[in-house]
């Protein structure tokens, strides 16, 4: 009964997991990615380098100078959010959302939202010049479950159908390998299908609790759309009943159209300081310059899991504290803290640095399972190949498919990089224009692989890769920040950072591609495929 159940689970291991995993590559490394989202939006705006390498000033200051220009330009608003510098965005930056117009879509309140922003220099408070039309890090978050050029409905039901399949390859993959934990220290080189198992264990076994972890907890955050059955028996049609409870909000006030002066904001930054020993992170008053304003102050993130902050609540016309919310209970804190927890928006740079190794650990443990189903396959044709045939649809589509994405993926996110600084500026929707080359770079390498899904397609993609990606140093050089000055300004150091591990991931494609070139011997053999050649040159 053991075997047959080991049996069954090592098929349903094997299948719940190829048919998802190229789509799961693309999540990891996105989401891997989004760990330094702040990060990398400050490396795609060299324009605002400048601005963070100066020493950080108060945050009453950088709020005093914020509400300085808001009262300039949007008096009128309905709503102001100052969000304030910390050690991974060194800007202020000022937010306002104006009446919307009749007739205006969503779609349209967000575009002109995203229009009515400034970038502030916390210690004078001058303008900083309006940075590139790019979404840096964000478009890499935002993919990560949202997928692109279509509905973002349409791309989370996608996401969340491969994260099902995720976790089922996980618990069938635990079940099927009875000495998994014996096996993780083990690796056997040159020893063809029997290597590329021992590295797919290592990876999976190396972050196992990781993998299970953001793998049940990107499902949670969503589980009101997968899940819809109980809040429709509890609530019926009626949803914003149920989101108000279980994502309660402060009460929507309405402007009480009488004109009243703000009321001084240090005051409440010192109460809030007090109360919480930090500095807040976001400011947001609602109908400024209202007799009803309220001036809502949210603590930075800390060590807690839950995804929302505390806050206190202050009358905009008087100063007076009128609420303060701490962590939510029950049901409602477990939730947000799952989300929490997989965000990590409370990690310390150690703990980042540890979940963004775990998540290159996930981008190679799907890679590797990929690429093992391939060797294996192509052991049960060996004669067929040996003979001079051809492999069958199923074994080339496949090594078709891992060359697109796993060398593909990174020349398309070199191409991203890369076209960030190249572009000209003042191209119209330029942040697209970004997106479309990644995508365009990834549709060649995908489309090449499928005419070409040789060794030497490996080896040229991932070269490839390694230019881009590991010229991106040389590239901020010219165009930003070189090494010499990122390295020794504190302000700095996320350019840096993430200048130093493109290269480092450039190195290992580099070495990947040396490793992929033709044997003096291969040149009498008749032509197959990569991952057959991988196999004997490793024997």
């Amino acid at each position: 009964m053991k075997e047959g159940l080991r049996q069954s689970m090592a098929w349903l291991h094997t299948w719940s997991g190829l048919l998802v995993c190229w789509v799961l590559l693309l999540i990891f490394v996105c989401g891997t990615s989004a760990y330094y989202r702040d990060e990398i939006s400050l490396w795609m705006k060299p324009e605002l380098h400048g601005a963070a390498a100066r020493p950080a000033a108060a945050p009453a200051v950088a709020v005093a100078h914020a509400v300085t220009v808001l009262q300039e330009r949007a008096p009128k608003a309905t709503r102001w959010i100052i969000d304030l510098p910390d050690g991974r965005t060194p800007l202020v930056n000022a937010n306002w959302t104006n009446p919307p117009k009749k007739g205006m879509s969503m779609a349209e309140r967000r575009a002109a939202f995203r229009r009515q922003a400034v970038m502030l220099d916390p210690s004078t408070g001058a303008e900083v010049a309006g940075p590139r039309d790019t979404r840096g890090g964000e478009f890499l978050y935002r993919m990560h479950f949202d997928l692109y050029y279509m509905p973002a409905i349409w791309g989370r039901w996608i996401v969340g159908i491969c994260a099902m399949f995720m976790l089922v390859a996980i618990v069938s993959g635990v079940i099927t390998h009875k000495r998994i934990f014996k096996d993780f220290f083990t690796f056997r080189p040159k020893k063809g299908q029997r290597s590329w198992l021992d590295g797919h264990n290592a990876t999976a076994v190396l972050a196992l609790p990781f993998h299970l972890m953001i793998t049940y907890t990107g499902i949670v955050t969503l589980m009101f759309m997968y899940m819809p059955a109980p809040t429709k028996a509890l609530y019926g049609d009626d949803q914003k009943t149920m989101f108000a409870e279980v994502f309660p909000d402060n009460e929507r006030i309405k402007s009480a159209k009488v004109h009243t002066p703000l009321a001084d904001l240090a005051p409440m930054l010192a109460q809030a300081q007090g109360a919480w020993g930090q500095a807040p992170a976001r400011i947001i008053v609602n109908h400024p310059n209202d007799l009803n304003a309220t001036v809502q102050l949210v603590r930075q993130a800390g060590t807690q899991l839950s995804n929302i902050e505390p806050s206190l609540t202050f009358s905009g016309a008087s100063g007076a504290l009128l609420a303060a919310s701490g962590e939510p209970s029950g049901v409602s804190a477990m939730r947000r803290a799952f989300y929490g927890l997989h965000v990590a928006h409370f990690a310390e740079p150690l703990l980042r640095a540890l979940f963004f190794l775990c998540g290159l650990a996930g981008c190679a443990m799907v890679a590797t399972g990929a690429l093992l189903w391939g060797v294996k396959e192509r052991q049960k044709c060996a004669k067929v190949l040996a003979s001079g045939g051809r492999p069958g649809f199923g074994v080339r589509l496949v090594d078709a498919l891992n060359i697109g994405t796993i060398a593909g993926l990174p020349i398309a996110l070199g191409a991203y990089f890369w076209s960030n600084r190249l572009l000209p500026l003042g191209l119209e929707n330029r942040a697209a224009l970004e997106a479309n080359c990644f995508f365009a770079a990834w549709a060649c390498a995908a489309a090449l692989a499928q005419l070409r899904p040789t060794r030497r397609m490996w080896q040229l993609q991932l070269a490839l890769g390694a230019v881009l990606l590991g010229g991106v140093p040389l590239l901020n050089a010219v165009t930003g920040t070189h090494l010499g000055v990122s390295l020794f300004t504190p302000g700095l150091r996320a350019l840096a950072g993430v200048d130093l591990v493109l290269c480092a991931v450039g190195a290992l494609l580099g070495c990947a591609a040396w490793w992929m070139r033709p044997k003096v011997h291969a040149a009498r053999a008749p032509r197959i495929a990569p991952m057959q050649n991988a196999m004997e040159a490793a024997k």
